[in-house]
């Protein structure tokens, strides 16, 4: 998915979806990490994104905090 069309996507949910997304996210993390751990993934490079999609969420999150 492309980031812009992330982020419009990001902007529409409320706060308690993206939590819920912010929170599968981190467990996809850490499942990616431990593959990575054991040599077992493939794609390394869906590290590197699943966190920026992270920082992402916390940035909508945020951002509807202040308003």
């Amino acid at each position: 998915m492309k980031t812009k069309e992330f982020m419009k996507e990001l902007n529409a949910k409320s706060v308690n979806e993206l939590a819920t997304d912010l929170e599968a996210a981190k467990k996809e993390l850490f499942n990616l990490k431990f593959q990575n751990a054991t040599n077992q993934l493939e794609n390394t490079g869906r590290i590197k994104e699943v966190r920026k999609n992270i920082a992402r969420i916390e940035t909508v999150i945020a951002a509807k905090a202040r308003a």
